[in-house]
């Protein structure tokens, strides 16, 4: 029988809740995963009221609210608003996504907000991305070649450009690397599916002359064999991709050259 003991401050505890704005009638609940490396307390679940008529459509609206109305404390990362930059990643109502895209009308009740699953955090609602930014960068995305440069860009047709598609939309937010089971179990060592995604659309690309090398990189038992086809990672991906699909490309691709 396997006994697992948690680290003390994994126990979430029941934190503040915060008057509701005065003269307010069209209120929602927000419950805020809160923690701070600096005070050695447990992670805490504090409690916001958000006036709906004086605040936009989105989670990431209502958060911005809290921070502006309520309390400048709260952290957490913000850019684009507009579901291009993946900075807003977080786990809403159970589901990792992006705060800028989701819709406080998506979430029935009271919404409950924390950090991607399964990364250290930082404070608050920011994760500690230092692994998955080490292991994107370790599949090497960019383009490599022996030929030398042309004295332009490196041309491609249409057909071979297409090829890419559902693989260069990624904007690395991390939603499907932290929803996926078989990464929680083997972070270090399995590549994940944002990485791996990059990897075949790296493989796919017609002016890459590095396939050889590529693969001969991903052939471990660990960093690309531990997909499951789970399919966590195409249910959350708010681009719409699919990184298990590209998985079982690179799989295929193993085969084929054993051949």
């Amino acid at each position: 029988m396997v006994e697992l003991t948690l680290p003390k401050n994994s126990r979430v505890t029941e934190g503040r809740t915060w008057p509701k704005p005065e003269g307010a009638t069209n209120l929602r609940e927000l419950r805020v995963y809160r923690w701070n490396p600096d005070d050695g307390e447990n992670p805490r679940l504090d409690t916001y009221w958000v006036d709906m008529d004086d605040c936009g459509p989105m989670i990431l609206d209502a958060l911005i609210w809290i921070k502006n109305r309520i309390d400048p404390t709260l952290t957490f990362r913000r850019s684009c608003r507009e579901g291009v930059c993946g900075s807003c990643a977080m786990n809403i109502d159970g589901l990792n996504t992006l705060a800028c895209t989701c819709g406080m009308d998506e979430v029935k009740g009271t919404v409950k907000v924390y950090p991607l699953p399964h990364q250290p955090v930082v404070k608050d609602l920011v994760p500690d991305l230092t692994n998955f930014y080490a292991q994107h960068a370790s599949v090497e995305p960019w383009l490599k070649t022996e030929t030398a440069a042309p004295g332009t860009e490196w041309k491609q047709s249409r057909e071979d450009r297409a090829k890419l598609d559902g693989l260069y939309e990624c904007i690395l937010c991390a939603c499907c690397s932290t929803a996926c089971p078989s990464y929680w179990w083997n972070s270090e060592r399995f590549l994940g599916p944002a990485a791996l995604l990059q990897a075949n659309r790296w493989l796919k690309d017609s002016r890459d002359e590095a396939t050889g090398e590529r693969l001969d990189g991903l052939e471990d038992p660990f960093r690309l064999y531990r997909c499951h086809t789970i399919m966590n990672c195409a249910r959350v991906c708010p681009k719409g991709l699919n990184p298990a699909e590209a998985i079982a490309e690179i799989k295929r691709k193993m085969v084929e050259r054993q051949v």
